[in-house]
């Protein structure tokens, strides 16, 4: 079963995810896509590794989000946080983002993941980009773009879709 997890930014997704990954048993492989690149991005990655139990696995892969999949059929289950973050890197690393060649590239990467995926235990986290206003400049419009198409690529392949406002989990699929 495949779960995707999204809300806004601070909605408390990364735990309910947390919670829910603990179900799917005692070795969950935690991939992680952040980069510590400023203090604030450092606190919240030592927070989120507080969170997470000793007995899970890590790997940490923010550019080629597929490649930390090799490993996950030794786990009982998967959890990817965050799709958001993945597509920020991916966004920031080209100096001059042609929109339509990123936007199918990931687009593929993402329908690729998810059957990978088919015959696991899997959650991924990502961010809800729909709910806000467009933004003011071509690099944000490019992320919101290409995050709104993986997005909804992810969540028509996942088993379950749940929303997060506010601590609350709100299913909206399955």
């Amino acid at each position: 079963m495949i779960r995707l997890v999204t809300g806004g930014v601070r909605s408390g997704k990364s735990r309910f995810a947390e919670r829910l990954a603990h179900e799917m048993g005692e070795q969950v492989l935690y991939v992680a896509t952040g980069v510590a690149g400023d203090g604030e991005m450092e606190r919240r990655i030592a927070r989120h590794r507080e969170r997470r139990p000793g007995n899970w696995g890590l790997a940490e892969e923010p550019y080629a989000l597929a490649d930390a999949l090799h490993q996950a059929a030794d786990y009982d289950g998967v959890l990817i946080d965050c799709l958001s973050t993945w597509v920020a890197n991916r966004v920031m690393e080209d100096s001059a983002p042609v929109k339509s060649s990123l936007e199918a590239e990931m687009e593929q990467e993402v329908l690729e993941m998810m059957n990978r995926l088919q015959e696991q235990e899997a959650i991924l986290v990502t961010s809800e980009v729909g709910l806000g206003g467009v933004s003011m400049n071509p690099m944000g419009r490019l992320f919101q773009d290409v995050l709104g198409c993986v997005n909804q690529r992810a969540a028509e392949q996942a088993d379950q879709v749940w929303m997060v406002i506010s601590g609350i989990p709100w299913k909206v699929k399955g």
